[in-house]
């Protein structure tokens, strides 16, 4: 039935396994299913899931399996022939495996979670589940908020999973063994350090909406939860091959992952402050496992991969050594999230040997004073110098990023986005004519800007979707020169994404009920429901306007206080007071903030 059902679905190719380098394995004690809430194509290129992929199964008692969510034809397929969601390596039900793990990447994902269990028969709330039903598991960034999931999951895995995985895996073969309970596996489990399970907490509020308390209702469920962290990127385990799909994916490239962590502290990004500290990789190191990773899959390009690569260390030495290896055999080097402070003509010019490729910088905002409140540390001529040397390198396709609505925004700001793309624009006509032999092609992306947990403006409002609206068609309506394009998201998707990032518990039905009423892929543009969505909201008693346009105050008690990532609040309290005030905090390796990621022991604050 499958193989006929495949026959008439669109890329049949995601559902079938069989990749280069896919793992096979008999029978197992422990069979874990992980699943990427998305599409195939989006869920391979995710190295995370590559790295915990291999990770995992390089134990003899465990299998680990892949799971993806089905588009929309073979779904319906899949639900007219009472199929149900199946892992690629083996083809058996997950409703089977002992665990179901989810990795959490976007909150836009959320409906297709429920989606996948329901498609696989397991019940959606953690609360209906019996003992023939797996343990479901989630991780990633957005479990460092995982209330608006909270009543879904048995657990939550906060932080990096090499840590402490071995650990549970080991406890539960044991358990299981033993005959132990379901239940009786999760009261062992408060005994992992990075585990929160939901269960084991209530949640009070008080009449204005805002959180009351949050108490352990078990003695051993500890107050707050600490993240686990890897101490040694040189000594943790790191694949020596990565699966090849059989049809293109979004990244279809070898990924070297450089270091882990961001010194810069934008005051917008999540992952800048969860990821801390800086921990990085020995070049030497790198460049060893490019060789196995290459050989491996016959990709032709790599991909160095961080949260701002040209802050690595070693970044001239990599690059270099990554060039003159694999430049003969016109294999790519990839250099993905280079600040434009920092780019070397020299590197540039031997980069493109290969394949030359649009440069993308992200300057976020148009003017000074705003990338100063969101202590961006670049100016703008650190973005002119940079253009320049990009143009002057042979390059003439530049895509810059901004964001809409940071805190303290002004119309000013807004038409400072215009202004620097079309002074970029004319600092590719300051080269001489004949040596800029095509015309330069400036693109400036908005996107809108979502407050996140664990960052300094956590506590800031969101612009409504008719502000958002206002400020791009101001945007839009001062463009002018005709090299430079302009596009922009949708402000809809982001007020919802401030809602389910920024959510308590309650907001756990809201996602419930817009899962029953049809929401599924909500990332995508062509599925997003905006109207579906603020239903599901009012028939849960809830706002938009409470999770995504409010201000917090600082005393406010905040839907994951309860986590701990290192950094304290009060240094979040006191960068957004630096952001009010306009004023810079240095890079880590500048001078320390004492921001609180000290006290890991290990990384930047101890080089």
């Amino acid at each position: 039935m499958l193989d006929e059902i495949l026959l008439r679905v669109e890329k049949p190719a995601r559902y079938i396994g069989n990749e280069i380098n896919m793992v096979k394995k008999g029978e197992c004690e422990i069979n874990f299913a992980f699943c990427f809430p998305d599409v195939y194509e989006v869920g391979m290129s995710h190295l995370g899931m590559q790295i915990l992929y291999y990770f995992l199964n390089r134990r003899e008692d465990t299998y680990c399996q892949r799971v993806f969510a089905p588009w929309v034809d073979m779904e319906d397929m899949m639900r007219a022939h009472d199929i149900p969601l199946y892992a690629l390596e083996t083809g058996a039900p997950i409703k089977d495996f002992d665990f179901v793990g989810f990795t959490l990447q976007y909150e836009m994902s959320y409906t297709n979670i429920l989606n996948m269990l329901d498609l696989a028969g397991i019940p959606v709330y953690a609360r209906d589940r019996g003992e023939d039903d797996p343990i479901v598991i989630g991780g990633g960034p957005c479990a460092y908020n995982p209330e608006p999931l909270a009543d879904f999951f048995d657990i939550f895995y906060i932080g990096e999973g090499e840590v402490y995985y071995d650990e549970i895996l080991d406890m539960y073969k044991e358990h299981k063994r033993n005959g132990g309970t379901r239940a009786e596996f999760l009261e062992k489990a408060l005994s992992v350090p990075c585990l929160y399970i939901p269960k084991f907490y209530d949640v009070s509020y008080n009449e204005d909406g805002t959180l009351k308390s949050f108490e352990p209702n078990h003695p051993n469920a500890p107050r707050t939860i600490k993240k686990a962290i890897v101490k040694d990127l040189d000594k943790v385990f790191y694949p020596e091959k990565q699966i090849v799909p059989l049809i293109e994916v979004v990244h279809d490239r070898v990924t070297l992952e450089v270091f882990r962590g961001c010194i810069r502290g934008c005051r917008f990004c999540q992952a800048g402050y969860i990821y801390r500290p800086v921990r990085e990789k020995n070049a030497d190191t790198l460049i060893e496992c490019s060789k196995s990773l290459v050989a491996n899959s016959g990709h032709e390009e790599i991909s160095l991969t961080s949260l701002s690569t040209s802050d690595y260390t070693q970044f001239v030495n990599l690059a270099n050594g990554l060039l003159d290896l694999y430049t003969k055999d016109k294999i790519n080097i990839a250099l993905p999230s280079l600040r434009i402070d920092a780019f070397s003509l020299d590197l540039m010019e031997r980069v493109q040997e290969v394949r030359k490729s649009s440069l993308t910088f992200a300057p976020e905002a148009g003017t000074q004073r705003l990338r100063n409140v969101i202590n961006k540390g670049l100016t703008e001529e650190d973005i002119l110098n940079g253009a320049a040397l990009a143009f002057s390198g042979g390059w003439n396709r530049v895509k810059l990023y901004f964001m809409c609505g940071l805190p303290t925004e002004t119309d000013e700001d807004l038409l400072g986005v215009v202004d620097l793309a079309d002074k970029i624009v004319d600092k590719y006509h300051e080269i001489p004519k004949e040596d800029r032999p095509r015309p330069v092609s400036v693109v400036a992306s908005m996107s809108c800007f979502v407050p996140k947990p664990f960052t300094p403006f956590q506590w800031s409002a969101q612009s409504s979707v008719t502000e958002f609206l206002r400020k791009t068609k101001l945007v839009k309506t001062s463009m002018t020169k005709k090299q430079v394009r302009y596009i922009y998201h949708e402000p809809e998707l982001c007020s919802m994404e401030a809602v389910l990032a920024r959510g308590d518990r309650r907001v756990c039905d809201a996602v419930y009920l817009a899962w029953k009423m049809g929401a599924k892929f909500d990332g995508w543009s062509e599925f997003f429901r905006y109207d579906l969505w603020l239903k599901a909201l009012k028939d849960a008693g809830l706002t938009l306007e409470f999770y995504a346009c409010r201000e917090r105050s600082y005393d406010e008690l905040l839907p994951w206080d309860h986590i701990n990532i290192g950094v304290s609040k009060g240094f979040f309290i006191k960068e957004m007071e630096r952001a009010k005030a306009g004023q810079v905090t240095q890079n880590c390796r500048t001078e320390c903030a004492m921001c609180g990621a000290k006290a890991f022991g290990t990384g930047v604050c101890y080089e």
